[in-house]
């Protein structure tokens, strides 16, 4: 039953990274330290970059354009059970929308250099929001599953399970 009209987003950048396939990409941005890349926001959009170079990180929010079919349970990547999807950041989801926390090198024009980038390159862009510890940080966390995980989260990369 829906409650509401479909939604529909517009890009408003294209995110540029080294990689091109699904497999063998870091699954978290503490996975890809070091990797850099660059986020190109499109020209209607550039003004909304005003000072944003003074946070060190940003909040990038896309749209996993090369994610397999919904699922509603996966297994994930650091585990080798299956969870519901929304007890995951497994790419298969009713909403393909993703999220990375990047390191904000710098800025020119329209374009943000990035490090520690998990993402795909030509991966389309929905909004950049500046990270913020005081709004984003909790102190008091679980962190259910994946206090059990399976393997180190620093070596971890894409083994083709959800991507095309």
């Amino acid at each position: 039953m829906r409650c509401m009209e479909p939604i529909r987003y517009d890009p408003i950048g294209i995110i540029h990274s080294p990689f091109r396939d699904p497999m063998g990409t870091p699954i978290q941005p503490t996975a890809a330290e070091g990797i850099i890349g660059v986020v190109e926001v499109f020209p209607p959009f550039t003004r909304g970059l005003k000072d944003l170079d003074g946070f060190s990180h940003v909040v990038l929010l896309y749209h996993f354009h090369r994610a397999g079919a919904v699922a509603l349970e996966v297994t994930p990547f650091l585990d080798d059970e299956s969870h519901g999807v929304f007890a995951t950041r497994a790419p298969s989801r009713p909403n393909a929308i993703g999220m990375s926390v990047v390191r904000l090198l710098g800025t020119e024009g329209g374009n943000l250099q990035v490090e520690d980038l998990d993402v795909l390159d030509g991966t389309p862009l929905l909004d950049i929001k500046p990270y913020v510890p005081q709004f984003d940080a909790r102190r008091k966390t679980r962190i259910g599953w994946l206090k059990r995980r399976s393997r180190p989260i620093r070596s971890t990369r894409d083994d083709g399970r959800f991507g095309r």
